[in-house]
């Protein structure tokens, strides 16, 4: 018996419900329509048809134990929008039940002023204090001159050990410090993120002018299943957010975001009891 047989099944089932059409790969050579190597299948609307128009989404599936690999997912979601289609993810569970995700490759930006690192240095003459952990606080009652840089608290300001790295220009950075560095060269204000489930939430304006549009995970923090990133996308669509994942490639870092589409795009099976 195929092994994947039930659960393409569920898969299939969810996306054809609504009317959508699916050529699976290994009916596509006869097409002539490209695709990316990985991409399970290929979607039409149900207006449109595989013979004259081209197909709206590339589609894979996994399963939600499956390990998240962010670089193959990257690498693959780019390939789709290159050719102006949606990276779609379908998830089936234990219970049969698939859920609908979307992949996209996305720059955020902020407005805010990047530090320099002849700043970052001055930061490090200031007082103070090991609290354990690589974590530092600065018992300074200055003016802080990177607002975007730490916690304010009474008569200073707390760092974590990314910020403390920055700061004293360690080299080489840990992979933290390195995204920490990316996301302040943006213009973005991170604060921790640990109420989403997350490492950094991330302002694109100052504090007070606007909600964190924007939750970014630490991938060295802990390995993911997908199980853990349906969780973590669903936490961030629920309070208006976009779950970003960093992912660094031949040195270069990216940032995969897994969001749930509109709901008229969420390709759901009947769960039967």
């Amino acid at each position: 018996m195929e092994p994947n047989l039930i659960d393409e099944f569920s898969i299939l089932e969810a996306l054809r419900m609504p009317g959508n059409r699916i050529v699976l790969h290994n009916h596509l050579h006869q097409m002539n329509h490209s695709f990316a190597k990985s991409t399970w299948g290929l979607r039409w609307d149900s207006n449109s048809h595989p013979r004259n128009s081209d197909p709206v989404s590339e589609i894979r599936w996994f399963r939600s134990t499956d390990l998240f690999n962010p670089v193959e997912l990257i690498e693959w979601s780019k390939l789709v929008e290159n050719k102006n289609r949606i990276a779609e993810i379908l998830i089936v569970d234990d219970e049969q039940a698939v859920v609908t995700y979307n992949l996209a490759n996305i720059s955020p930006k902020g407005q805010l002023i990047s530090p320099s690192q002849s700043v970052l240095n001055k930061l490090n003459s200031e007082n103070s204090i090991d609290i354990g952990e690589g974590n530092r606080f600065f018992n300074s009652t200055k003016t802080w001159p990177v607002e975007q840089l730490g916690i304010p608290m009474d008569e200073g300001r707390f760092l974590d050990s990314y910020s403390v790295e920055l700061i004293q220009n360690q080299n080489p950075l840990s992979s933290g410090a390195k995204i920490l560095s990316d996301l302040l060269s943006r213009g973005l204000h991170p604060r921790p993120g640990f109420k989403y489930g997350t490492r950094w939430r991330c302002y694109d304006q100052p504090i007070g002018q606007d909600h964190a549009p924007w939750l970014i995970s630490d991938p060295d923090e802990k390995s993911m299943d997908w199980g853990d990133a349906c969780l973590t996308s669903r936490l961030a669509s629920g309070v208006n957010k976009t779950w970003l994942y960093p992912v660094e490639n031949n040195g270069i870092l990216g940032f995969l975001a897994i969001t749930r589409p509109p709901t008229n795009a969420r390709w759901n099976n009947p769960i039967r009891k």
